[in-house]
């Protein structure tokens, strides 16, 4: 598994409510994309907004994050994405009450 965390500076003014309706929109664009386990939106108070994802793969992710997607992220939020993959080895997961060990 693979965890990308994907930020870039909101436009200035940007509320929470703002940066929700903005997110909110684009959901169904993630709704079953393949090799996407799970999507975060963030909203920092020093006005970053961003995703963390958890993929399936690094390969899985790079599909989503083509030049298109990474245009689409600048035309919306104002500027190009920053995108940090990290390994997941392994998931603590409380709301099944399970951790989860899979090689990364």
């Amino acid at each position: 598994m693979i965890t990308a965390i994907v930020r870039f500076p909101l436009k200035p003014g940007t509320t929470l409510d703002d940066a929700k309706a903005l997110f909110e929109g684009s959901a169904p664009k993630y709704q079953g994309a393949a090799g996407l386990v799970r999507k975060y939106y963030l909203f920092g108070e020093d006005g970053t907004g961003g995703g963390v994802y958890l993929w399936e793969s690094r390969e899985a992710a790079e599909r989503m994050y083509s030049p298109e997607w990474k245009r689409m992220i600048a035309e919306r939020y104002g500027t190009a994405p920053q995108i940090s993959y990290f390994a997941t080895p392994v998931i603590v997961d409380n709301a099944d009450a399970t951790t989860v060990d899979r090689a990364a």
